[in-house]
């Protein structure tokens, strides 16, 4: 159980915009709105990543580059190129996108190489790290060896989808990803969080951070909340 205050709540929130189509344009709205806002991340395709970062410069808010987004279907050589490159232009988190067709054979040898090895750049260049499952796709069961490799390989976050699959973050998936990977791994939600009840039911569920490109909304709305409360905090239960 926690009380989380408006700024708290804020600070659980990716700030995403990663459509195909998005330009500059896009990125200053993005930016400006994530400082207004004093979200933690704004989440991005990878070569918006220098761009971004010269935008959110001076700031405590992160640039979060979407790696091989948002298939996850290139080999692990390439995915060490892109997360390279986009620290090189200045993303201090990556979101990886796991190689499903691996998962799906049982190779779990080299979903764990791949997981150890991304981890390894990003730690080393001293920033987070997020595997992104896209559960939509997966079994519960493949959800559980995912988590377990997780567990050992000790990535910052495991996260639900990229919102660009045939679903998006489940109470129940938070859960199960959360009870699997215990403490030392956080879990993200992300995909279809429109309105505050389901962010705040994805933090009850184990979640430490929320992907969403309705943050705005969603801020507004527990402002609201609040005000009509006449509270300065918000309960949250924990469900998991």
């Amino acid at each position: 159980m926690a009380d989380y205050t408006l700024d708290e709540l804020a600070r659980f929130v990716d700030h995403t915009n990663l459509h195909a189509y998005a330009n500059h344009a896009d990125m200053d709205k993005l930016c400006a709105e994530a400082k207004q806002y004093h979200f933690k991340m704004v989440a991005i395709n990878q070569v918006q990543s220098k761009y971004c970062s010269e935008l959110l410069k001076g700031t405590d808010i992160d640039t979060g580059a979407a790696i091989a987004f948002p298939l996850g279907q290139t080999s692990i050589a390439a995915k060490e190129f892109e997360t390279r490159d986009a620290i090189a232009n200045g993303a201090n988190e990556i979101d990886y996108v796991i190689n499903q067709t691996e998962l799906k054979e049982k190779h779990y040898a080299y979903i764990e190489d791949e997981m150890t090895r991304l981890t390894k750049i990003c730690h080393d260049a001293g920033i987070p790290i997020k595997v992104i499952f896209e559960n939509c796709y997966l079994t519960k069961d493949e959800i559980v060896q995912v988590a377990t490799i997780a567990r050992r390989v000790q990535p910052d976050f495991i996260k639900t989808a990229t919102g660009f699959g045939t679903g998006g973050a489940t109470v129940a998936d938070v859960q199960l990803m959360k009870q699997t990977v215990g403490p030392d791994v956080q879990v993200k939600a992300a995909g279809g969080i429109r309105n505050s009840d389901d962010f705040l039911a994805m933090i009850a569920a184990g979640a430490t951070r929320i992907g969403t490109s309705s943050g705005v909304k969603i801020i507004d709305a527990l402002r609201q909340r609040m005000a009509d409360d006449h509270v300065t905090t918000i309960h949250v239960a924990q469900t998991w």
